[in-house]
């Protein structure tokens, strides 16, 4: 029997890009997933999400363009769903060509390890195989958190799963959570008619956001219908003809058509062998150094399962860090800068320290700020909400972090992360020429504002 270097389990974004990358090295891989290849993100998450939120941008532009004149401009669900489907087909595909092209040998089935060197999959067939390997890397991601309280039944309520499979748009929808999911899912659905309540445990929804980011966001989504309860405790739900109900413990309630359930997500560990091994896990999550070692010297993990971050591109970088050391080299994970999307309308893009994170620790701030409204390009696109905001040291002139909300925020953040994770100061992207008219020009001009030096605004 064969023993590969690198057996890794789950196909997701953590697993599939270790796999190819451990090719690269010159490694032999045994790559193993239950489910479609690209794990959460490509079949229930990331793609189909933003699939969902790039035409409901296009909806907006419709609705709201004077150069458009539609009578009827509402959205036909059941063609938004199958180009959904077509868009995940086509990248699932493409996962299992990389796959075949690299010669990385692939089951399908549920792993879970033996000892430290054998991993054994139950196929979909319902055979047994045994996998002989020198280094394991379990990149098992995650799923929705189900707190008992809302009797989740994927049918009027529902995960993040359970509401990418509806056949019908409904008329009303309160989403439990204003954290990222909850908030993109909130201005997806507003904006192809769905009446939205947003119910918030925490005195603010997007936590983690900049407060001027916070405050921008929350302002767009109620002038746009969105309904927002923060400080909001959800005791009870009821579920009836009429619909969902919420009850709060201010003693009011709340009735929508479905509920969507987005408070977290639980660790993917249970049933993988790990403590027969003596790999440590802390409720649920896998214990990793920062080279994504376990405290078993030949066993690593990525992703979602044992990241400090739940994000695909995060899962990916992991991924590639753990098949290196296991081929030999000697490589960390750098956490230093790692860039943030959230997809709602408009976008937010951040990089690095918020404002008060760098006061915090003990910076004297500068702030620039550029307004979308003074560019040329976002005024052509009908596109004047947002702006952005660097945050520098104002000894050194060092870019601390950059924070953009508005259109295309998710791409124009990635020259900001570029820009710290290189040290570069405000001037370097202030003296480096940016074409006119362009969205960037105003990440050069925020970056100049920060030392009063913009030009375009007052």
């Amino acid at each position: 029997m064969a023993t590969y270097n690198v057996g890794i389990i789950g196909g997701g974004p953590g697993g599939y890009v270790a796999a190819i990358r451990a090719v690269q090295l010159g490694g032999t891989v045994c790559l193993i997933e239950k489910g479609e290849w690209g794990g959460t993100c490509l079949n229930r998450g990331c793609i189909p999400t933003k699939t969902l939120f790039s035409i409901a941008h296009l909806t907006e532009q419709v609705q709201n363009n004077p150069a458009f004149s539609i009578p009827d401009s509402t959205v036909d669900y059941s063609k938004v769903l199958t180009h959904k489907t077509e868009v995940i087909q086509k990248l699932v595909g493409g996962i299992g060509k990389l796959l075949k092209a690299n010669k990385i040998h692939t089951i399908n089935g549920s792993a879970s390890l033996e000892d430290r060197n054998t991993i054994v999959v139950h196929k979909l067939d319902g055979t047994t195989e045994q996998i002989n390997v020198n280094n394991i890397i379990i990149a098992t991601g995650s799923e929705p958190a189900e707190p008992p309280v809302f009797d989740i039944d994927e049918t009027d309520v529902l995960t993040t799963t359970g509401i990418l499979n509806l056949t019908d748009l409904p008329e009303s929808l309160i989403i439990v959570g204003g954290g990222v999911s909850g908030c993109e899912f909130a201005s997806i659905f507003n904006a192809l008619g769905c009446k939205v309540t947003v119910i918030e445990l925490l005195p603010t929804i997007l936590a983690t956001e900049d407060v001027q980011v916070i405050r921008h966001i929350q302002l767009f989504m109620k002038r746009k219908g969105i309904t927002i309860h923060t400080d909001a405790n959800i005791t009870g739900v009821v579920k009836s003809d009429e619909g969902v109900t919420a009850n709060l413990e201010s003693g009011e309630s709340l009735t929508a058509e479905k509920m969507l359930v987005s408070i977290g997500r639980r660790y993917n560990s249970v049933d993988l062998g790990l403590e027969s091994v003596g790999v440590r896990t802390e409720n649920g999550k896998i214990l990793v150094n920062e080279q994504m070692q376990t405290n078993v010297p030949n066993i690593y993990a990525v992703g979602d399962v044992a990241s400090r971050y739940l994000l695909a591109h995060v899962a990916s970088a992991e991924g590639k860090v753990a098949s290196q050391n296991c081929l030999g080299e000697t490589v960390e994970m750098d956490y230093q800068v790692i860039p943030w999307c959230v997809f709602t309308l408009p976008e937010i893009g951040h990089a690095g320290m918020t404002e008060k994170e760098a006061t915090d620790e003990g910076y004297e701030v500068k702030v620039g700020r550029f307004p979308y409204g003074a560019s040329g390009m976002a005024l052509g696109m009908g596109e004047a909400d947002g702006f952005v905001k660097t945050v520098t040291d104002a000894e050194s002139k060092d870019i601390l972090g950059v924070h953009i909300v508005g259109v295309q925020a998710s791409t124009l953040i990635h020259e900001a992360a570029v820009a710290i994770r290189l040290g570069a100061s405000a001037m370097d992207i202030a003296h480096t020429v940016h074409a006119h008219p362009t969205l960037s020009e105003m990440v050069m001009e925020s970056a100049e504002a920060a030392f009063d030096r913009a030009v375009h605004v007052i």
